[in-house]
């Protein structure tokens, strides 16, 4: 088992260690820490990173990690892990997405040293946490008010990920591309593949996804030979490998008729776009069969809004 070692410090087989890496300050010269949580077990096997909070507002998968870490499941008989529930501590102590410079810190990858704030971020992950990990998990939440049906994300090319997609058990395995400067495709790049775990939407918490996303980790842990037990999955996967957003043809208000999670047939109808008056009433319709991954549950849309996201098998 190679040596652990982050933002200077070394951790050794059997130890448990919380880092707090010095990532930035404040104005007010207020230090701005990241608390990494390594907990390597004597026997060797491989480095599991889990990691949420990279969108400070995503509280579903900060949670998921508060579980995961109060409960000692980060505890490994064999390998390591490495738990970081927040990992933008700017954007959760705001409640907002991104960071003061406005960047999206998971478009900023592979980041720099003396680049913006969230660039320096982004820099640290890439130089201090990637290189030793072997594989992640990525927990995140829908944005603003879009609440996704809990789901697994990996590239169905790559076998690792696949199985590893398996294991976890979600209700939904979708079919993921890389997206440009992000986490996952910068890992990817040196060989380190990250799954992403969606579930619920921001600033809210849900039982479903925080109980799929902590048996789900659980389960990777099993998978990989770091621990000896796991709790069944309740639900067995669908695999989703397109998916496209029914969007708004009028502005008004959104009556959804379907849930979450639905199983849905093409020109099935789906809802009702409204005026406020009583006047003006329209029917949505499918024009797909598929399933309802993501549901915008803000009910006041304008046109082009994005209602649902639908996931073809």
């Amino acid at each position: 088992m190679p040596e652990i070692i982050i933002d200077g410090h070394r951790v050794q087989k059997g130890e448990e260690v919380q880092i707090n890496a010095l990532i930035a300050r404040l104005p007010t010269r207020t230090p701005i820490n990241i608390p990494v949580f390594v907990s390597r077990a004597k026997k060797p096997g491989p480095t599991l990173l889990v990691m949420a909070g990279i969108h400070g507002d995503e509280t579903n998968g900060i949670e998921i990690l508060r579980r995961i870490i109060r409960n000692k499941y980060h505890k490994p008989t064999r390998g390591t892990v490495i738990a970081i529930p927040v990992f933008n501590v700017y954007g959760f102590i705001n409640h907002s997405r991104g960071l003061p410079d406005g960047k999206d810190l998971n478009r900023s990858f592979p980041g720099s040293k003396t680049g913006s704030l969230a660039s320096r971020v982004a820099h640290f992950m890439t130089s201090e946490i990637l290189p030793q990990v072997d594989i992640g998990i990525d927990f995140h939440t829908g944005g603003a008010s879009h609440n996704n049906y809990p789901q697994i994300r990996a590239s169905f090319q790559s076998e690792e990920e696949f199985e590893i997609a398996k294991a976890f058990g979600a209700p939904f395995i979708i079919e993921s591309p890389f997206r440009d400067k992000s986490l996952r495709k910068t890992a990817a790049k040196a060989g380190k593949p990250i799954l992403v775990y969606e579930g619920g939407e921001t600033l809210r918490l849900r039982k479903q996804v925080l109980d799929v996303g902590v048996s789900g980790m659980l389960r990777v842990m099993n998978h990989l030979g770091m621990r000896d037990d796991a709790p069944e999955a309740v639900h067995q996967p669908i695999f989703i490998k397109n998916s496209t957003w029914i969007r708004a043809k009028y502005a008004g208000l959104h009556h959804a008729h379907v849930r979450n999670g639905n199983k849905i047939e093409k020109n099935q109808a789906l809802g009702l776009i409204t005026d406020p008056y009583g006047q003006f009433e329209k029917v949505i319709k499918s024009p797909v069969n598929g399933y309802v991954i993501g549901i915008n549950n803000y009910p006041v849309v304008n046109m082009g809004d994005a209602l649902l996201h639908i996931g073809m098998e």
